[in-house]
């Protein structure tokens, strides 16, 4: 779970079109009225300090989702559209079918069309042809991996993209995507509200890292650590099957370490996990090489995971770094330099060793998603329908205190989550590898060439 300081105070109100005054089409046995809300801290100290600060009950819990009596839009004239955007994920197509689906068969909603390669769909310059999306043409999406709308990363001109959605009387736009896409979804919500249109911008958090802020989880999270335990398990029987074998797992995660961490406990057979939000050493009595030393000496074997952001202090910044089209800083790749460096290391001490450097991530994050993820991704679905309906906007569908939420998507791009350090999560990490808490040094610090690192590292050890 997102874990807050006591200080934080968060502003949860979801924003609607518009007053809702056409009857709902749906057939529910129950529907959910807006003041039905789950609290967002339920630590009871949590919720006294909110108290004794008077913070209302509205900033410190979320408005659950479900279907609403009263719905903004006529079902019968209503334009809708979806679009996938960012890296692909499991449960992609599970999304995109479920908010068909819903729309269509519950709603009756009828012109539903698929954006194709993310926002680039919206422009005219890519001349990329919508889709009309119906029942037939999803039938069957669920059962592979990727996303049947493609997709694409980088912003777009926020001005062209509701240009383009008022051209085509588009009334509600889905965007399924991560971080980056909310942060888009949010730009076009301002300017819709600049012109004073009334579309509504509904989000599905969608990222293999788990790292939306509000939400306990997201779509594709468990497919991910799910198939990187399988990998890690694998790397195991590698080392295992070799004197001094060393399996070397690089796994997805560019500023938050959940799918390594998850993976690993999953597993059960990691001996150390590196993730962004924990510095570590390579050189020194207490870095990386002289406690991956200290393993093989015992056991003879050892499994190293890493995500993808951790140790990006070790390269050289005067190379200068780049952007992705997303405005992501490209990362360095640590699997490789700590393939090289554990080598050089080993050499140095005339430590036989067999070294499998594997790095799984385009095959996890084409995979189709497992049954939970799948289930998951599919009520996501069909609750982002049930809020578009009801006029909201702005927002996205978390998943806390095991209830369905509305969440603002600036609550979202405004806090970053990663992992709590100090939880008990973590705390079980470490005590499933059995590796140190910290693998920092205050004599030796932070080594910048090989040649430091593996002199530093070899007279420690």
């Amino acid at each position: 779970m997102q874990t807050v300081s006591p200080n934080d105070s968060y502003g949860f109100q979801v924003e609607d079109l518009g007053s809702r005054t056409v009857s709902s089409p749906y057939k529910a046995h129950r529907f959910v009225r807006d003041d039905e809300r789950t609290v967002h801290e339920t630590a009871i100290s949590s919720q006294g300090d909110r108290a004794d600060r008077g913070t209302s009950s509205l900033r410190s819990s979320f408005e659950l989702a479900g279907p609403r009596e009263k719905i903004y839009f006529d079902p019968t004239k209503i334009r809708c559209g979806i679009v996938t955007c960012g890296g692909l994920c499991p449960g992609l197509n599970d999304v995109v079918r479920a908010i068909v689906m819903q729309l269509f068969h519950h709603y009756g909603v009828r012109n539903i069309y698929g954006f194709q390669y993310g926002f680039e769909g919206l422009i005219p310059r890519y001349a990329h042809e919508a889709i009309m999306l119906d029942p037939k043409a999803v039938a069957h999406i669920h059962q592979r991996g990727g996303s049947m709308l493609a997709s694409s990363r980088g912003p777009q001109p926020t001005e062209e993209m509701v240009d383009a959605l008022e051209r085509l009387n588009i009334q509600v736009l889905f965007c399924i995507g991560g971080d980056g896409t909310f942060r888009g979804a949010e730009n076009l919500a301002e300017e819709i509200r600049r012109r004073n249109l009334k579309i509504s911008i509904i989000g599905i958090p969608k990222t293999i890292d788990n790292d939306i802020s509000f939400t306990g989880r997201t779509f594709g999270f468990e497919t991910a650590f799910s198939a990187a335990a399988d990998v890690i398990r694998g790397a195991a029987v590698e080392a295992t099957g070799a004197f001094n074998g060393i399996g070397l797992v690089k796994l997805m995660g560019r500023h938050a370490g959940f799918i390594a961490a998850y993976a690993a406990l999953a597993s059960r057979d990691a001996n150390f996990v590196l993730v962004p939000e924990v510095d570590f050493e390579l050189g020194g009595e207490n870095g990386l090489l002289a406690n991956l030393y200290r393993r093989l000496r015992e056991r003879k074997n050892a499994v190293v995971v890493v995500a993808e952001g951790a140790g990006q202090q070790f390269f050289d910044e005067d190379e200068g770094s780049s952007t992705d089209a997303s405005g992501n800083v490209r990362l360095r790749d640590i699997g490789l330099l700590l393939k090289e460096r554990i080598t050089q290391y080993l050499r140095l001490m005339e430590v036989p060793h067999s070294l499998k450097y594997i790095d799984p991530s385009y095959l996890i994050r084409s995979a189709p998603a497992t049954a939970s993820d799948s289930l998951f991704a599919g009520i996501l679905g069909q609750m982002a329908a049930h809020a578009a309906m009801a006029g909201k906007t702005s927002m996205f569908v978390g998943f806390w205190n095991h209830q369905f939420t509305h969440v603002p998507i600036a609550a979202a791009v405004a806090k970053p989550k990663r992992l709590n350090l100090e939880g008990n999560f973590w705390q079980s990490v470490i005590e499933c590898t059995g590796q140190p808490h910290r693998m920092t040094n205050e004599a030796v610090g932070l080594c910048d060439s090989p040649e430091e690192v593996l002199v530093a590292s070899c007279a420690s050890a």
